[in-house]
């Protein structure tokens, strides 16, 4: 990975949506959710359908993600990940030859384990790269981690694999397994919220919340 300085404060933003593992964009997902938000926001917005997503290929995702990445050159571009797609940007993270330069933004939501890859043969080359600290802080400005405590797909907690190790901040919300429509995860607005946030000394600090505990705030409960 080439290490260049991070883009101007005066440009563009751009988001880039991947999804994860046998996801086809469904309506229903909050990544489609998100993407429409934005887009009806004026932003401008990149959510592909990966090749082949039931039977992935770590390198036909990794030459899409670079491609991605080059079209949006110049703007200061955020990357919201899920699932399978977080082990696709750590692998790239890994690599010297897709990563052009850092991104602004990426959020992590809901990877997989190591185990959990290796146990599907699917997606066992996908199983998360060794990766150190400074490697990852210099693929993006800022990189956060949201989980939760009960994900079938990442038992230990994705705090404990992948946050603590690699010195990210991480989000827990605890009770909402693998934050995809099965959990109720359609409309997300502190999803929406931390895209939209102005101030890139905030990213840092502000938490993704549950749905749950959005709809007590709004109910005063």
């Amino acid at each position: 990975m080439t290490e260049t300085p991070p883009t101007s404060t005066h440009a563009s933003r751009a988001f880039l949506v991947l999804h994860g593992w046998q996801n086809h964009r469904p309506v229903g997902h909050w990544q489609y959710w998100l993407a429409d938000r934005l887009a009806d926001l004026g932003h401008e917005v990149v959510y592909p359908q990966l090749p082949e997503a039931d039977d992935p290929d770590l390198e036909r995702w990794l030459a899409e993600l670079d491609a991605l990445l080059g079209e949006l050159a110049g703007r200061r571009v955020t990357v919201v990940c899920h699932s399978l797609a977080c082990l696709l940007w750590l692998h790239a993270v890994a690599r010297d030859d897709v990563l052009s330069g850092p991104v602004e933004r990426v959020l992590l939501v809901a990877p997989p384990s190591a185990e959990v890859a290796l146990e599907n043969p699917e997606i066992a080359e996908f199983a998360p790269p060794p990766l150190t600290p400074e490697r990852v802080a210099a693929a993006a400005a800022t990189t956060r981690v949201v989980g939760t405590d009960n994900d079938p797909y990442c038992p230990q907690g994705a705090a404990a694999a992948y946050a603590a190790p690699l010195g990210l901040p991480a989000d827990v919300l605890p009770g909402e397994a693998h934050l995809n429509p099965d959990s109720g995860y359609g409309p997300w607005p502190s999803m929406l919220d931390w895209c939209l946030a102005a101030s890139s000394d905030g990213y840092e600090e502000m938490a993704v919340q549950d749905r749950s505990a959005q709809r007590a705030d709004a109910s005063g409960t």
